[in-house]
């Protein structure tokens, strides 16, 4: 089968590149997926170079998203011939991804994909749409209403965010972006924000230690000083959720939206976080939150435009969602 492998050539050095490698067979409890669709993460291109914190067993097939049907199976939770999918886990990371005609999983990372979703849309969504459900599930489980006021995505123009947006739009919020992607505005506003801040200027303004009370809930996926300054401008008992950390790890901030507006941070985590809530927001998207918006964020790819799109990605270039038709 054709497969997009990443290889240690040297200490610290790597290719990757498309190659033959054999069908792989199902053990015990496994399942082995024909794919149809993938789907391009920025944690698959730190893959594809690399990084020690998303991969280090080489030679390595990157895409931790993947859609299909069931090819094979050990497992009795599974037929041959169901739409299922995967996102999550160890795939892609350590265990051989969805850029590949097959992929052999643990049956228990599986699940099915709703007859109301395309393939190639709920790879659209992917992790990153995974991720930004699970963000707006959030929201909502702690209150948060459209009729509560604005709600701000950092990072709006990447995976999560685009969808984040087109998500909360959809439902009814009003939606405020910020992004460093001046050339990108029209973009957003066309995906769903009624307003875009750039992000030095998000930065510049919020200089005291609390700003005035402005968003009832952020959906925040870079983390850094714009996490910091976002949690400034939350209203009374209003929401925050953090799934991304492109800006920076660190979080240097102080106490007062926290003990002076009731704040509340709350992590988003969709590798590791249970099946049933994965199948709940796989659901959500094919149904409450599907958008009719998808197409003008999707870029369909080959195995053969990986490589380049992942340099795209590395850089900050890229916009939106990649899909990987295999």
């Amino acid at each position: 089968m054709k497969a997009f492998v990443v290889e240690k050539v040297a200490d610290r050095a790597f290719s990757c590149a498309i190659q033959e490698v054999p069908v792989p067979e199902c053990d015990k409890d496994e399942v082995v997926i024909k794919t149809t669709y993938s789907s391009l993460n920025y944690k698959d291109a730190l893959s594809s170079v690399g990084n020690p914190g998303v991969t280090r067993k080489f030679p390595h097939i990157t895409g931790i998203d993947v859609a299909g049907v069931v090819h094979q199976t050990t497992s009795d939770a599974f037929a041959v011939g169901e739409k299922v999918l995967v996102t999550g886990y160890d795939l892609g990371m350590n265990t051989d991804g969805g850029h590949a005609e097959f992929v052999k999983v643990p049956a228990s990372w599986v699940a099915l994909i709703p007859d109301t979703i395309t393939d190639k849309e709920i790879m659209t969504f992917g992790t990153a749409g995974l991720t930004a459900a699970l963000s707006v599930n959030e929201l909502l489980d702690n209150g948060v209403k459209p009729e509560d006021g604005e709600v701000l995505v950092t990072g709006a123009t990447g995976g999560v965010g685009s969808l984040a947006v087109s998500i909360l739009n959809k439902i009814g919020f009003t939606v405020v972006a910020v992004s460093g992607k001046e050339e990108q505005i029209d973009y957003l506003k066309q995906i769903g924000a009624s307003e875009v801040i750039l992000r030095d200027t998000f930065n510049e303004d919020a200089k005291k230690p609390i700003m005035a009370e402005r968003y009832a809930g952020v959906v925040d996926t870079v983390g850094g000083d714009i996490l910091a300054n976002a949690l400034k401008y939350i209203k009374y008992d209003g929401v925050a959720t953090c799934c991304g950390l492109t800006a920076s790890h660190e979080l240097n901030t102080n106490v007062f939206p926290f003990i002076l507006r009731g704040v509340r941070l709350i992590g988003i985590d969709s590798v590791e976080c249970k099946l049933e809530k994965k199948q709940a927001a796989w659901d959500k998207l094919a149904g409450e939150f599907k958008i009719a918006t998808l197409d003008s964020i999707t870029n369909e790819i080959g195995l053969e435009d990986i490589k380049d799109t992942y340099a795209s990605m590395l850089e900050g270039k890229s916009v939106g969602r990649y899909v990987v038709k295999i």
